[in-house]
């Protein structure tokens, strides 16, 4: 039998972490330390998080799709994409600038959505499927969704600084603005993920 705080009594708090002693199945319980609401589970965990992923899955169109940087060099003006951007970078031989951003602008989210939809699906389903590899996965996706807004800072930088007026400026292209959507969206839908739901068809099994 696996041995769980809820099946023992207790509550986790999700504002400061102190491991509460709870009763009547969690219901209308407040921490005894800060006064924040006690749940089993997260409310509604896998509904809320379903639709920030869809959501963010559907932004991931046009934040690949329209440019997220506007320049304007003597006259000369170009709109990059994330993609047209990262092909500049490698053809003006800043190949490992062109990785860094290839990986946290394109992989990252990518694998973010799929690896987020496995984790709901999964857990929708309550599988059984290697439990262990699946709270890894969790843990990994949630702590990499940051270093996605890379392309974002690194373009905020680059506008602040390269205002030369007549001779050259950059402007932040649409896409900057649903790309940074896409990432925040993603991490509010693997905040909303409660990873204990990994675990819970492990514990019924056994009753």
């Amino acid at each position: 039998m696996t041995a769980t705080a809820a099946r023992s009594g207790f509550l986790l708090c999700e504002a400061c972490y102190l491991l509460n002693r709870g009763t009547g199945g969690g219901r209308h319980l407040s921490c005894a330390r800060c006064g924040a609401g006690l749940h089993v589970r997260k409310p509604g965990s896998i509904t809320r998080s379903w639709a920030f992923l869809i959501a963010a899955t559907i932004l991931y169109i046009p934040a690949n799709v329209l440019p997220v940087l506007e320049t304007n060099s003597l006259g000369v003006a170009r709109s990059d994409t994330i993609l047209s951007g990262i092909v500049h970078l490698w053809q003006t031989g800043s190949w490992l600038l062109a990785v860094i951003v290839f990986v946290a602008s394109m992989v990252i989210p990518a694998a973010k959505l799929v690896s987020m939809s496995f984790l709901l699906l999964t857990a929708q389903r309550r599988s059984t499927w290697r439990p262990e590899q699946r709270a890894k996965l969790y843990r990994a996706t949630h702590y990499i969704g940051r270093w996605s807004m890379v392309d974002i800072f690194v373009g905020a930088v680059l506008v602040a600084m390269v205002q030369l007026k007549a001779f050259a400026s950059i402007e932040p292209g649409p896409g900057a603005v649903y790309f940074a959507a896409v990432v925040i969206l993603t991490m509010i839908a693997s905040r909303c993920f409660d990873p204990r739901l990994t675990w819970d068809p492990l514990d019924s099994r056994h009753e």
